[in-house]
């Protein structure tokens, strides 16, 4: 095991050493040799500053562990390894050594969720195992905007699921075991800990590689359709399908404001009602995304139909509007995904559509000459991500 002197723990913990005098002195901390401090009781220092940070007072602390309604003795388990200490360099220092510009390193604490840092604050260790992806993408080249973008993404979407496990560990562990009259020592259960969080952060890197196998085969499938349709060979269809993307408005701000839990029942009762008309008009849906439903229909105008009757049923259940895009054209199947221009151009029309809007490209239109379907001219517009002008229409009951 690792030892640290009191010089080097408090370091390590971003705090003076009288700190851990003081932690001593309220036997918050029993080193087993004075001067002598394992990473568990490092840990420990940390967990104190936060508490004393967050208004409860060390001398309550120290009370409660005396009389044994707390314990900290779980800090020494392998799971709470995470917890991370400081790393010797500052930003400053970090940046002047990789060439990273400051402000771009400093999204890396923002992005977790944390103030913004000051150039003389010290990195943590684990962000500093993210600096040397970030530095890659900077000496290739990449423009600081889509960095930074994609470190955002990174920290919200870890966010959402550490504070999700976090709710699950609460309820299933700790209520359970308080319930039970189970003491400070046991509520932690530091052997589940221990043995589930290995299976946890192997669960979350399958789903995250299922996800970019998904999505690079996105990419390469429509790098070739692009390149193919530069070469002048191009997909022939009699009956070209449709694909249509259902988003709901304002989900992402009512999952922050109400949470995930709302979120997930959102999604419950989004899926009943859509999946009804989906499949009554010949569709079927091929992914639920975190705002809404993708969905392929083998003809265009059944589609439009149930979009619209999709979007009246969220309306009359009292739900947020969903706004849809459709586009006709051909498309790309792999492993149950569809992939394509097609589904690009879908989900940017969807985009683009307000509240209780259905949009639908010329090639749509075209292609549903179904009775009780009329279509307004929006005309041309311009798009995010599509290159070219695209003539849009606004499907409505006639």
């Amino acid at each position: 095991m690792t030892w640290y002197s009191r010089e080097d723990a408090a370091e390590r913990a971003g705090v003076e050493p009288y700190y851990l005098v003081r932690l001593v002195d309220l036997a918050i901390l029993a080193p087993e040799e004075p001067d002598r401090f394992s990473p568990g009781d490092v840990r420990r220092v940390l967990m104190a500053k936060s508490l004393e940070d967050a208004g409860i007072p060390l001398d309550g602390v120290a009370a409660a562990i005396q009389r044994g309604a707390l314990s900290l003795a779980f800090m020494d388990a392998a799971s709470y390894e995470r917890f991370a200490t400081l790393a010797p360099e500052t930003y400053q220092q970090v940046s002047d050594r990789t060439g990273i510009p400051l402000e771009l390193l400093t999204v890396i604490r923002e992005a977790i969720g944390m103030a913004q840092p000051s150039p003389d604050d010290r990195l943590r260790e684990d962000e500093m195992a993210i600096v040397p992806f970030i530095e890659l993408q900077v000496s290739e080249g990449f423009r600081p905007a889509a960095i930074e973008r994609l470190l955002r993404v990174q920290g919200d979407c870890t966010r959402r699921i550490a504070e999700q496990e976090a709710a699950w560990w609460y309820s299933e562990v700790i209520e359970r075991a308080a319930a039970a009259g189970k003491g400070p020592e046991e509520i932690g259960n530091v052997d589940l800990a221990d043995r589930s969080a290995p299976l946890s952060e192997q669960a979350v890197l399958a789903m995250y590689h299922a996800q970019q196998a998904r999505a690079w085969t996105a990419n390469i499938i429509e790098g070739f359709e692009a390149l193919m349709e530069k070469a002048g060979i191009h997909s022939r269809l009699e009956r070209l399908p449709a694909i249509c993307f259902l988003d709901i408005t304002g989900y992402t701000r009512l999952t922050q404001e109400r949470g995930d839990d709302v979120a997930a029942d959102l999604a419950s009762t989004v899926a009943r009602l859509v999946q009804r008309s989906c499949v009554q008009h010949g569709g079927k849906p091929i992914k639920w995304l975190g705002d809404g439903v993708m969905f392929y229909f083998r003809d265009p105008a059944p589609g439009v139909r149930a979009a619209l009757e999709m979007v009246d049923g969220l309306k009359a259940a009292g739900l947020p509007p969903a706004h849809v895009g459709l586009h006709a054209g051909p498309v790309l199947f792999q492993q149950g995904d569809y992939f394509g221009q097609t589904v690009n151009l879908s989900a940017r029309i969807a985009d683009y559509a307000r509240p209780g809007e259905v949009l639908v490209s010329q090639a749509v239109a075209d292609a549903s000459q179904e009775k009780g379907i009329a279509f307004a001219d929006i005309g041309p517009v311009e798009l995010k991500g599509v290159s070219g002008i695209v003539h849009l229409l606004r499907a409505h009951l006639a």
